[in-house]
């Protein structure tokens, strides 16, 4: 896939744009940590998206995929800039919002700052508050110190080429956005597809966002044997379900 690139004043950032019926709301998805926009759920929803005539729009964030800057250099501040950027800039009119793990807590202050363009919501195993609570929070004290005087740890139990670096930038600038703990302002409908065997952010996050939220039209989707990533045929038709009541 060659994509185009947004000219940002420090960095470019990769997408992709599909038009469509100036009619109907737009998908925008935001794809989740360390992740791009080549993965299934992303492309599944190009090629739907195209069927239905909707605008479709998915993108790499800075130090992702084919987008400039590095990775270890990346916070949740910079990471909803560059959404706040690609949404402004690249998209018109209502739009529907699908956010998976990261992409689903982006959304969420996505949804908070630009209330006024969300049509809904949908998050895919959503993960707010995900540096502090299902990382930070699961650390080792010598984790956390090695952490605090190095800057940055990596999972030794992953292989070598898929070690993800965790800084303690990414956790101390990502307090200033936690949701959990708060009334979250978002009042366009939201849907949250959860798998209960997600063993990365657990089903109890998708009932904390719904008790938390103010939107009274929140619904849960579970899938009994449903994992993070929720990119199995049967996840994808429902995700597809779930999405087109809110394209007309």
């Amino acid at each position: 896939m060659t994509p185009d690139f947004l000219i940002l004043p420090h960095q470019r950032l990769a997408y992709q744009r599909q038009s469509g019926s100036s009619t109907k709301p737009g998908v925008v998805f935001l794809g989740g940590y360390a992740s791009d926009m080549t993965g299934t759920k992303a492309s599944f929803l190009a090629e739907r998206c195209a069927e239905e005539g909707c605008s479709y729009l998915r993108f790499d964030y800075r130090g992702h995929g084919q987008s400039d800057g590095d990775f270890k250099l990346g916070t949740i501040g910079a990471w909803l800039e560059d959404t706040l950027n690609v949404f402004e800039q690249l998209t018109k009119g209502p739009q529907v919002i699908v956010g998976s793990s990261m992409g689903g807590w982006l959304g969420l202050l996505l949804c908070l700052q630009r209330p006024e363009r969300i049509k809904a919501f949908v998050g895919i195993a959503a993960a707010p508050d995900f540096t502090e609570e299902l990382m930070w929070q699961r650390l080792t004290p010598d984790q956390r110190q090695k952490l605090e005087q190095e800057g940055v740890i990596y999972d030794e139990k992953a292989p070598p080429d898929h070690r993800i670096p965790l800084t303690m930038k990414l956790v101390e600038e990502g307090r200033h956005h936690l949701l959990l703990h708060t009334v979250i302002n978002i009042h366009c409908p939201i849907r949250l597809l959860q798998g209960l065997s997600d063993t990365e952010v657990p089903w109890q996050y998708a009932l904390r966002i719904t008790r938390n939220v103010v939107s009274q039209d929140t619904r849960i989707h579970y899938i009994k044997k449903g994992d993070h990533r929720l990119s199995q045929p049967d996840d994808l038709h429902l995700l597809w379900q779930t999405l087109v009541p809110f394209l007309s």
